[in-house]
């Protein structure tokens, strides 16, 4: 069984898809995400995280190619299990692949991937991925039968999806946010003793992050949409600094700290 102490590290992520965002507004080079990513490297990130859709929505094909060149740090690319986007990950090789599930109407990723209604699908996709080299990941929701399927498929990572807790938080709901953080402990735990990474992600905010940065199973959090909208009131930078020194706090004494 695994048992991991809660003062283990815990990476931070950023995401920067929304820099892309602000920018394909107006059109243009900026604001320029690969400069985003590199403050946030010199905040305290451990990685990036970039989500190339289909539409090209935020983050470009030209991004892509410039934070492999430029970055320093992992970068995570977020992808569906596309042909089109495989041909892209085989070429550029990141450090990781994390599979998303993607619709062009939705505006934000609404849920976990059901891995287990897309064994067939996803199967390939992974198997390819893995042989490259890359670590892939499947994001899923927090369910010990996507987990299984996860496992099964080859996937050495999963992100569990953490937006029901969250927005269990925002809508002030604390039973709700009580029931979702106990499936994403239970998760954490399942997920581990599987032999899977457990990553864990989507729409965490500074109250949100403490709770989720105690579970000691948990390896890394992606966190982005909250860290780019707070900049625009605080800076990346410091935006940056005060989410990893909550998420430091949280792993290292177990509690949930004030935001």
């Amino acid at each position: 069984m695994t048992n991991l102490p809660t003062s283990s590290p815990l990476r931070l992520g950023v995401n920067i898809d929304h820099v892309a965002t602000i920018r394909n507004a107006r059109g243009g080079m900026h604001p320029d995400p690969v400069r985003a990513a590199l403050i946030a490297a010199a905040a305290g990130a451990n990685g990036i995280t970039a989500h190339l859709r289909e539409d090209r929505r935020h983050i470009s094909d030209n991004d892509i190619a410039r934070l492999m060149q430029e970055l320093a740090l992992p970068l995570n690319l977020e992808m569906a299990a596309t042909d089109e986007m495989l041909a892209i990950a085989l070429n550029h090789k990141p450090h990781a692949v994390c599979i998303v599930p993607e619709r062009r109407e939705e505006l934000t990723t609404e849920g976990g991937l059901d891995a287990a209604a897309q064994h067939n699908h996803l199967a390939p996709y992974v198997r390819e991925l893995v042989d490259a080299g890359m670590r892939v990941s499947l994001f899923v929701n927090p369910d010990k039968v996507q987990l299984a399927v996860a496992k099964a498929l080859g996937a050495q990572v999963v992100e569990l999806h953490t937006g029901a807790y969250c927005d269990a938080l925002i809508d002030q709901d604390a039973e709700a946010a009580a029931h979702e953080l106990r499936r994403l402990q239970a998760a954490a735990r399942e997920g581990a003793d599987m032999g899977l990474e457990m990553h864990a992600g989507h729409g965490i905010t500074f109250e949100g992050v403490t709770a989720i940065a105690a579970i000691p199973e948990l390896v890394e959090l992606n966190i982005g949409h909250f860290l780019i909208g707070e900049a625009i009131f605080g800076g990346l930078d410091s935006t940056i600094r005060r989410m990893r020194g909550l998420m430091d706090s949280a792993r290292r004494t177990g509690n949930v700290a004030t935001a």
